[in-house]
């Protein structure tokens, strides 16, 4: 799109995260896995994915939104973007970085136990200053972890797992 990024081109961010998510399912399909999408939009969750026989509850986001040296995500739901998501609504953030072209697949239990976070930074440009954001390294090892979608809900729920295993 001459001189315009994909992204950019549309005019609500409703048609924008739609969008995202066929971005999300044309990749998840890529690598072998199934993906569902319920229909409609009361859900707490935007998609699942099937792997053996077994499914994972899938929340897309996407950010463009600078902050910090970082992006800034935010972790609500609702109208009016202030509800929590928790640990029962969903299995893994799929979190779109639109400038970097970057995904971030987080397990939910990362973000949400043991208190729900509403936002967080990522950086796919680059670590943050030195000395603040620390904990934005943290989520690096989660960018481009499609393995994940191959992983068991108990796997992913499991903080001890993902906190001392690299992904």
């Amino acid at each position: 799109m001459s001189g315009i990024q994909q992204w950019q081109h549309f005019h609500t961010f409703k048609q924008r995260g739609e969008w995202v998510e066929l971005q999300f399912m044309a990749a998840a399909s890529l690598r072998g896995y199934r993906v569902l999408k319920p229909w409609g939009d009361s859900l707490e969750y935007d998609l699942c994915v099937e792997h053996h026989s077994q499914f994972l509850r899938v929340q897309v986001k996407a950010f463009s939104s600078r902050r910090g040296g970082g992006y800034y995500c935010r972790l609500r739901h609702g109208g009016s973007g202030a509800q929590r998501y928790h640990p029962a609504d969903l299995d893994l953030f799929a979190l779109f970085i639109l400038p970097a072209e970057a995904w971030y697949l987080i397990p939910s239990a990362h973000v949400l136990v043991p208190t729900p976070k509403m936002s967080l930074r990522l950086y796919p440009d680059g670590p943050p200053r030195p000395g603040r954001h620390t904990l934005a390294h943290d989520y690096e090892r989660y960018r481009e972890a499609w393995g994940l979608l191959g992983k068991t809900r108990e796997e992913l729920s499991n903080s001890t797992w993902e906190r001392t295993r690299k992904v």
